[in-house]
């Protein structure tokens, strides 16, 4: 048996690693760090050792929230998962002195009594006292620290049968042996000794504080803590809903959720509105100016007139609350690429001073390249980028009904009564404010910066990262029937095993392998050129039928770049590999390391700028190449959507071509995910119809229509768009005319119309007669046909989304409808 050594950044989840330290807590943990190493002697007994690492745990992390103990069953030490005793043990450790090499383990050398010792302890918890809570355990002669994970204890040890049962004999009494001498001598020694596994272990040597670098202590205080030894929840875990801040925003917006079981969010009652919050003002814009006269599909927005009025506002509201969060995250990506400069920073009353000037920074700025912005908006924006992005163009609802800028100013709303913002004396504040205010400083009081470097702070800003904000946005936009979130543990399962079994079908169809596995692939992809590889994992289509926030294509996206890193076949725009980059997913997110060290973006830095435009495009490839996504309600396309451009905004870059002034563009994604419902079609899925379209004809408008789309990506001004968009309607409306319908009366009214439009030759008088008479009947037969799918429109194909066509990606060259090589969803539904 060998030890497999990790260093502390690839054992401690990475989620973890990154999260801001409180400067107290910092300060205790040193200060407990400087005691342990000025303590420890060289010739010290291990029971003095022993003690100095108890008082260490105890004083650095454990002292009032666990139970620390030794000797307990022989075990030197052990760590409780509460305070209380009676709890089962999450940590073991066994010390060993400094000058008891003959027993200490080493690098080189694992088959020592210090080892033994541990399989003995983790066996009789396992075994005999059917502990499954166990979390680490711990070799350590106070300079030198081992720490397994214990689910290598589990799968080498405890599921090993041969040894199981050694154990199991040995400890009734029915060996030769019966003392643990006797155990560690003869099973296991031997055991370890004829292993061929590796065992898997973080080792790292404490540092003398004279040569003790900040960064490192960091490094130690995140393995030694009970965020890592006990695996404990993390405070921005993708699974957990964030209340603070999710009550608040409710509450700005004008919302509640209600008590109920499916717990879903209503306006607030009469006698708890606030006028002048998001909801209640737009409410009062479209009551008093008549605007559902101006709406143009009124009915799906609800049936009433209240129903109707609700749908519309919420949905403005999300679209500008949605816009806002946009923003606050580029706005932290700004101050973060530009060494914390406050120049950067643009969302607060000093910059934005009211809703016009909100309405402002949406479409003249960020829609507006730089070169063309108004003379008079350059200064004051002059550090804001072109996104390019259908995010800042105006929605059908804002041109219908009600824009930002019609809200007032200055009319404020309370504070929330459990709010995250602060007086000058550091109480909560319970004054009133203007709803823009508001908004900006709730925002400016938590951290969105994807942050990859831990700080210490006094006062850490809460982390709201992008799984957590998907969270939030399913809630609020599942108001009507309640939400169906799925936790980040489900959907990382879900999409490993899904994904990288499509991605190995996907390599086995296209060059004849037989691989079963991602490491047979691994070895196998190097016989291909690296463009060759890329460009078969890139034609990898995963489709979401029902993608709420998006937070399953997210986790897709997450995935395959996680896979490609893992093959090793991520080059940059030169076709360069990318080497000594390690990208892997953890905690729903996706972690990039560079070397031994967590990547974060320095344009200043060559290697680093080519590492972030790598992985913007590599993304963006993704997204446009692979990920498909339909929702039957407009607000979660807006959100996914939404989603994806937060992903690609993690790796925004600074272009060379710029000077490093301008960020690289944002492409238009939005056309991946559609509005429709997926149950629904008017056409099958192959291209047969009752004309069937010649096949170069078919191959020509397939062509043209794939084109159409690339450049609708690829557009950069609305004038590009707008005409990509109109070739494509004119292309789909093509070869639907050549699709074979699946509604009868559909492909009844086409054959009445062919019947009637056919040519006929008279040769009588009578035969002219009983054609005028079959005409009147067939138009008899065609109005009715007309009529009920009509209705069938209104109502069975209000919102049908066309499979057949939709998504050009998954059609072949000849036109023919390919399909997806994975589908995923949330198990709820």
């Amino acid at each position: 048996m060998k030890l497999d050594i990790k260093n502390i950044l690839s054992s401690v989840n990475k989620a973890y690693f990154i999260q801001d330290i409180v400067l107290k807590d910092f300060n205790r943990f040193k200060n407990a760090y400087s005691n342990l190493l000025n303590s420890i002697q060289q010739n010290e007994s291990e029971e003095t050792l022993k003690d100095y690492v108890n008082d260490f745990l105890k004083n650095s992390f454990y002292k009032e929230r666990f139970t620390v103990k030794e000797n307990i069953n022989n075990i030197d030490l052990v760590v409780y998962n509460d305070s209380i005793e009676n709890n089962n043990i999450a940590l073991i450790i066994e010390t060993k002195s400094l000058r008891n090499t003959a027993e200490m383990i080493t690098q080189n050398e694992i088959n020592k009594k210090a080892l033994w010792e541990l399989m003995l302890y983790y066996l009789e918890e396992r075994i005999t006292n059917n502990n499954l809570e166990i979390k680490h355990i711990i070799i350590t002669n106070t300079i030198d620290w081992y720490i397994f994970n214990a689910s290598e204890f589990e799968n080498i040890f405890y599921k090993n049968k041969e040894l199981f049962n050694n154990f199991n004999k040995w400890k009734t009494g029915k060996l030769v042996g019966k003392t643990k001498e006797w155990f560690y001598k003869q099973i296991a020694k031997p055991f370890v000794e004829k292993s061929e596994v590796e065992i898997t272990c973080n080792y790292f040597k404490l540092v003398p504080t004279n040569q003790l670098s900040e960064s490192l202590l960091i490094e130690f205080y995140k393995v030694f803590s009970p965020e890592h030894l006990l695996k404990l929840s993390l405070i921005n875990d993708s699974n957990s809903l964030n209340i603070e801040f999710y009550d608040e925003i409710l509450h700005i917006i004008g919302l509640y959720e209600t008590n109920n079981k499916a717990r879903t969010i209503e306006r607030k009652k009469p006698k708890e509105r606030n006028e002048n919050s998001f909801l209640e003002s737009v409410i009062s814009v479209i009551e008093n100016d008549d605007i559902l006269l101006n709406i143009k599909d009124l009915d799906q927005h609800g049936e009433t007139k209240e129903e109707q009025i609700f749908s519309i506002a919420l949905e403005l509201c999300l679209t500008w609350v949605n816009r806002i969060i946009f923003l606050k995250l580029l706005e932290s990506q700004l101050v973060k690429y530009n060494n914390n400069n406050s120049e950067y920073l643009f969302l607060n009353t000093n910059k934005i001073k009211d809703f016009d000037e909100l309405r402002e920074l949406f479409f003249d700025i960020l829609a507006i390249k730089i070169k063309e912005r108004k003379e008079n908006l350059k200064e004051k924006y002059k550090h804001i980028p072109y996104l390019n992005s259908s995010l800042f163009e105006q929605t059908v609802l804002e041109r219908e009904a009600v824009r930002v800028n019609h809200l007032k100013y200055s009319a404020e709303i309370p504070v929330y009564g459990n709010t995250v913002l602060k007086d000058k004396n550091g109480k909560k504040l319970k004054d009133n404010l203007p709803l823009l205010e508001y908004i900006f400083r709730f925002l400016d009081s938590y951290n969105f910066a994807s942050n990859n470097k831990t700080q210490i702070q006094e006062t850490p800003k809460t982390l709201i990262n992008s799984s957590v904000l998907g969270l939030i946005f399913e809630k609020l936009n599942g108001y009507k029937e309640g939400s169906f979130f799925t936790p980040g543990y489900v959907t990382m399962y879900i999409c490993r095993e899904t994904i990288r079994n499509a991605v190995i079908q996907k390599f086995n169809t296209d060059h004849n392998w037989q691989c079963k596995s991602i490491n047979e692939l691994y070895n196998k992809i190097s016989k291909l050129e690296l463009d060759v590889a890329n460009k078969t994992f890139n034609t990898v289509r995963v489709g979401d039928p029902a993608v709420g926030s998006g937070h399953f294509l997210v986790s897709v996206l997450n995935e395959l770049i996680a896979i490609k890193s893992e093959l090793g076949i991520i080059v940059d725009k030169t076709g360069k590999l990318l080497r000594n980059v390690y990208c892997e997913v953890q905690n729903d997110e996706i972690y990039i390391t560079h070397f031994d060290n967590m990547f974060e973006y320095n344009f200043r830095d060559q290697e680093n700028q080519r590492i972030q435009e790598t992985i913007f495009y590599e993304k963006r490839t993704l997204i446009e190449n692979c990920l498909f996504g339909v929702d039957i309600n407009p607000k979660s396309v807006q959100i996914c959507r939404l989603r994806l451009w937060i992903e690609l905004l993690k790796n925004s870059f600074y272009t060379s071509n710029s000077n490093f002034k301008e960020l690289e563009t944002l492409p238009n994604i939005d056309i991946n995910i559609k509005c429709g419902n997926s149950l629904v079609s008017h056409f099958l899925l192959n291209g047969k119809g009752n004309k069937k379209m010649p096949p170069k004809k078919m191959q020509l408008a397939t062509k043209k229509y794939k084109k159409a789309v690339s450049d609708y990506k690829n557009a950069d001004i609305k004038y590009q768009k707008r005409q990509a968009e109109k070739a494509i309607k004119e292309l789909k409306e093509e070869i639907s005319r050549y699709s074979n319908p699946i509604d009868k009366d559909y492909i009844a009214i086409g054959k009445i119309v062919a019947e009637i439009d056919s040519q006929k030759i008279f040769f009588s008088k009578e035969e002219h007669t009983q054609w005028k008479m079959k005409v009147k009947r067939l138009s008899k037969e065609l109005a009715a046909a007309q009529e009920r799918y009509e209705k069938k429109k209104r109502s069975v194909f209000a919102k049908a989304l066309e499979w057949r066509f939709e998504f050009p990606e998954v059609l072949d060259d000849k036109g023919n409808f390919t399909g997806f090589d994975a589908i995923v969803g949330n198990p709820p539904y």
